[in-house]
């Protein structure tokens, strides 16, 4: 198993005094992708965000090497972890491509030579960003704000890309267009860790899946395993009709 980029012990967060993750592991191993599905409520959100560092957290999360448990959001956006978030969050008053500059203040800030060649990196991936570069976002369709959100979150050079809900809303179409990005984005070496309530699409993308409910982990293993246990199929794939 290749060495962990991401390893969480005993993760609790919530909100004021309810407690939405009681002792939460978690492994995402490097240049892999791992997925975490369950239904509404169950926490998914709430451990982005608690790794993210938007939610105060108890446990230890160690990210590439380093304890940043007690580490602000900058501090671990800096270390390189990009949250796209469900909200997307855009400039929706600017270009497409100011966006996507923003998204650059990381390897800007840290004066890597020629961070600005991940733009064409980012167009590669997304050809209808690179003919959208001028519009506004705000007019962009709900399918090409979610390319944007991710291409924005690729422009700070992550190592770790944490996706929240990242079909949510789209057309079927849509989805399978974003789920062969992020199949495609496991070439450039960075990991991912996908929460998603469309378990069929995230488990076919994923080398691994955690099962939450009610804030704790009820089933883990290779993707392909939860893919084919029934009782994954029972609650989360819909009975297959014969």
């Amino acid at each position: 198993m290749a060495h962990a980029i991401l390893e969480v012990t005993g993760l609790h967060a919530g909100y004021g005094k309810a407690e939405v993750l009681s002792g939460l592991n978690l492994t995402l191993p490097r240049g892999s992708v791992v997925t975490v599905i369950g239904p509404n409520g169950a926490g998914k959100s709430t451990t982005l965000n608690a790794l993210m560092g938007v939610l105060p957290a108890r446990g230890q999360i160690v990210f590439d090497g380093l304890d940043v448990t007690a580490a602000t959001l900058e501090d671990r956006v800096m270390a390189g972890l990009a949250l796209v978030p469900e909200k997307r969050e855009l400039f929706g008053t600017m270009p497409v491509e100011d966006n996507l500059v923003l998204g650059g203040f990381r390897p800007m800030r840290q004066r890597v030579a020629g961070w600005r060649n991940t733009l064409d990196e980012v167009y590669t991936l997304f050809p209808r960003l690179k003919e959208r570069r001028a519009q506004l976002a705000g007019t962009l369709s709900g399918g090409e704000r979610q390319m944007l959100a991710v291409g924005r979150a690729l422009m700070s050079r992550p190592k770790v890309l944490m996706l929240d809900e990242p079909s949510l809303g789209l057309a079927p179409l849509v989805v399978r267009e974003i789920f062969r990005t992020i199949t495609a984005l496991r070439q450039t070496g960075v990991s991912i860790l996908l929460i998603e309530q469309n378990a069929r699409a995230a488990l076919e993308v994923a080398d691994y899946g955690y099962v939450l409910e009610t804030g704790s982990i009820a089933l883990e293993g290779p993707a392909s395993d939860l893919a084919g246990d029934s009782r994954v199929i029972d609650t989360y794939l819909g009975a297959k009709k014969g």
